[in-house]
């Protein structure tokens, strides 16, 4: 059972609402704070609204679409985040501006919960529980601000919004302070958070969703050891496991197994309408609702998943030439149409998909390859398409229509087949569960850890773990060829960062990565094209693009905010 989280928006409306009235006069149409806080009841209603601003589009809303900033995805509009890709972007983005602006609002969420939970009729414990749920989020929605921009301003419990906002105007705080501030939230949350919920309540934050965050936290920071014990107690509680099918992982019945530590709940269908937006900006023309496609996969990407037997993938191998000759790639991919259907297909048809099937299975459960099955919706019905690349393809004829006519991969991954059996109602709120931290997340950055601490051998097992995850089943690093070794610290970490790569696309985390490992700048003046050789933009990538600038209009408000540096 997904927890609802759309039962309790309306509460979160007045919040802001309520600081209109004074005199102790309440609307009579809305509950004030001081009549809210009454019971349990009340409480997790509250609770609920701090969790359901990470489905704002500018909080984990795209995080999909983070990938764009990270190299494995591409895009256009602002939903690919392009012009932060294209280094266009300044002071006044507004995809900025919401990052900050609704990370903060979920933080005057979890604040609202710690001020008045005392004030509702429950047991002691289920207070504390609460206050420990709340202190996740905060922490949560703080270590993402800090990711993006550093050290930010604290607001916490003691600081009451309706009295005081017009006088918020904090300081930016030292990233070790905020860091600090960060690592207390989930110690704290960790000690009182239970280790799982009962099936009502599924979707909550538990134990190891707080231990894991914090290794994440400790990571970031580079604080290796401290981040290798919070994630072996994860490991070690024995209650996550590989799900033992990849493709079926990002779907209803997969994104609830013990795989998932914790994941936004994403519901749909009429009257339920309530998820994020993977089909309306990963899914095309085909997909139900005829969507945008804004978030692609870079062909960049796809040419680093190995063959099933671990070798590198070099397209010579197949087609020579075609690395750098844009005719090579047109006959080899482009079909030609007559009146809407295939005349004739590329020669290399059968070829390509032979060498699509000898590849690391991760891919095709992950990206649609050209001229690859996919189920999609036309017409109020199910369409079987196949992706055929050609201009000028029509919807309702078998192939999937791209907007905008872009020759290049498509998402298969959070992307919904057909109308899901009806579990979909419309294209802005895709019923996927969409992971923020799963157990092959926590194995891989404790491989991280491991290589870092300089035991690569215990690294080199954790990857391998994950590489052999029934379905996936890639050959295990140093197991005979010289192509899978890895001994050293340098090997190792380049075997931790393509599996990153291959294992969480289209999770969003590539971007963050990049910063963390200080290779940001490898993707700079890097052509984005289609398949086909036609390009499409370039990026530009410097050092200060590592933090984003302090919205200009926070600064406008609050003359103490410092701007980063280079903006």
């Amino acid at each position: 059972m997904k927890l609802k989280y759309i039962s309790f928006v309306a509460f979160a409306m007045t919040l802001s609402l309520s600081s209109c009235y004074d005199l102790n006069r309440f609307p009579g149409d809305q509950l004030s704070n001081e009549k809210f806080y009454r019971n349990e009841e009340h409480a997790k209603e509250a609770m609920m609204a701090v969790y359901n601003q990470m489905q704002k589009e500018d909080v984990f809303g795209l995080q999909f679409a983070m990938d764009g900033l990270g190299g494995i995805a591409m895009g256009y509009d602002p939903q690919s985040y392009q012009t932060i890709q294209r280094g266009t972007y300044d002071v006044k983005n507004g995809r900025v501006l919401g990052k900050w602006q609704n990370l903060y609002e979920g933080i005057a969420r979890a604040n609202g919960v710690l001020q008045n939970v005392d004030r509702c009729q429950m047991s002691d414990e289920l207070k504390v529980q609460y206050k420990a749920e709340a202190k996740f989020m905060r922490a949560l929605y703080y270590f993402t601000l800090m990711d993006f921009f550093g050290g930010v301003p604290i607001y916490d419990e003691s600081v009451i919004v309706s009295e005081s906002y017009s006088e918020m105007k904090n300081k930016r705080e030292s990233i070790e302070n905020v860091r600090a501030f960060i690592l207390k939230d989930l110690k704290e949350a960790a000690d009182k958070l239970p280790e799982a919920w009962d099936k009502a309540n599924y979707g909550r934050a538990t134990k190891y969703a707080a231990l894991a965050q914090m290794g994440k936290v400790y990571l970031y920071a580079k604080d290796y050891q401290h981040a290798k014990d919070c994630f072996q107690q994860v490991i070690s509680s024995g209650k996550y496991a590989l799900y033992d099918n990849y493709a079926d992982l990002f779907k209803p019945g997969g994104d609830e197994s013990s795989e998932m530590i914790f994941a936004i709940q994403n519901m749909g269908g009429v009257g339920t309408d309530h998820g994020m937006p993977m089909c309306f900006y990963m899914g095309t023309r085909e997909s139900f609702g005829s969507c945008w496609n804004n978030v692609m996969v870079s062909p960049h990407f796809v040419d680093t998943y190995e063959y099933k037997d671990g070798r590198p993938f070099d397209w010579d191998d197949w087609f020579p030439g075609i690395k750098t000759n844009n005719n090579i790639k047109i006959k080899t991919f482009r079909s030609t149409l007559e009146k809407g259907k295939v005349k004739a297909y590329p020669e290399a048809k059968a070829k390509l998909l032979q060498m699509y099937q000898e590849r690391d299975p991760r891919m095709n459960m992950t990206v649609i390859l050209p001229y690859t099955r996919y189920t999609g919706w036309y017409a109020n019905a199910i369409e079987d398409c196949e992706f055929v690349i050609a201009p000028s393809i029509m919807s309702g004829k078998g192939y999937i229509r791209v907007n905008q006519n872009y020759e290049t991969y498509l998402w298969r991954k959070f992307v919904p087949e057909g109308n899901m059996g009806g579990g979909i109602n419309n294209r802005a709120d895709t019923p996927i569960n969409f992971p923020l931290i799963r157990y092959a997340d926590v194995l891989l950055m404790m491989a991280e850890c491991q290589n870092e601490l300089g035991n690569q051998t215990e690294a080199v097992a954790l990857i391998n773990q994950v590489r052999a995850r029934k379905g996936v089943e890639m050959p295990a690093i140093n197991s005979g060829p010289t192509y899978l070794n890895a001994t050293t610290k340098d090997e190792v970490f380049s075997r931790i960062r393509h599996e990153r790569a291959v294992e969480l696309a289209g999770e969003g985390w590539s971007f963050s990565d990049l910063k963390r490992w200080n290779m940001l700048e490898t993707l700079n003046k890097r052509e984005e094209k289609d398949i086909t050789g036609k390009p499409r933009y370039t990026r530009s990538v410097t050092k200060r693009d590592y933090l984003w600038p302090i919205p200009a209009d926070e600064i406008e408000k609050n003359g103490n905010l410092t701007q980063n540096q280079d903006w």
